[in-house]
């Protein structure tokens, strides 16, 4: 009973750790696919206290879904309302990745890292001859004319393909519209700078999308800089949240 006890306190002393400590300065990372946002909200509102004067957003990742990314870069946006938030491109910085970027005040990119990929894209395997040929029919009840568009158990019909690209152009629109107004951009020379293309840093820096090329330590300094804090301390998640991640 008295280990039992013992561990039960060692495990609320663990968990009472959350607090920022003394912190100033907060990273937070956004690394590979970008499938859900909740895990990374929950570290935005971290970065909400108001101890916390500056936050350095740390990407590497290719992108993902569509409204998991708009979610992040709406997020890091209200964030940069409270305190100057700096995005740091340590790898890729592509298509949903670099949609969360934007939202920061300013974009800084290792001199090796991808930049770009501003395009969007919706596909599905056509299945259809090979499950003739195992003896596989799909049987299908709905309602609703456009309820089967996407399947894969057969070619799309023209209207159906004629809708999921009305649905490609729209969130196409949205996607570039959003980085031209953010990087202040023309958005009528889309072409340039949203074709899908992913660019080196120094081309990403000539078309705008990144301010600058820099190393992870300039980032952190240029924070240091935004956030007007004389000596910088980094948050360090609680003991217990790393040994979760871990």
């Amino acid at each position: 009973f008295k280990s039992m006890i013992f561990v039960l306190i060692v495990v609320l002393i663990i968990f009472s750790n959350s607090s920022t400590n003394g912190a100033n300065l907060m990273e937070i990372s956004l690394n590979g696919a970008i499938t859900d946002e909740k895990e990374f909200l929950s570290q935005i509102e971290i970065a909400k206290d108001p101890a916390i004067k500056g936050v350095l957003l740390n990407i590497n990742s290719p992108g993902g879904g569509m409204s998991a990314s708009v979610a992040i870069s709406d997020a890091i946006s209200s964030l940069k309302e409270l305190k100057p938030v700096l995005a740091y491109a340590s790898g890729t910085m592509t298509s949903g990745g670099y949609y969360a970027a934007i939202g920061a005040n300013e974009i800084y990119a290792n001199r090796g890292s991808f930049i770009g990929s501003i395009g969007v894209i919706l596909q599905a395997p056509n299945i259809e001859k090979l499950a003739d040929k195992i003896g596989i029919s799909s049987q299908v009840v709905k309602a609703g004319e456009y309820k089967e568009s996407g399947t894969y158990t057969r070619k799309w019909s023209k209207a159906e393909r004629d809708e999921l690209q009305r649905l490609v152009d729209r969130s196409y629109e949205l996607f570039t519209t959003d980085v031209a107004n953010a990087r202040n951009l023309d958005l009528n020379r889309s072409n340039e700078w949203a074709d899908a293309r992913v660019f080196l840093a120094s081309e990403a820096l000539n078309l705008g999308l990144i301010d600058k090329i820099s190393t992870y330590d300039e980032a952190k300094s240029r924070l240091k800089e935004l956030s007007q804090v004389e000596l910088d301390i980094w948050y360090e998640a609680p003991a217990i949240e790393r040994f979760m991640s871990s």
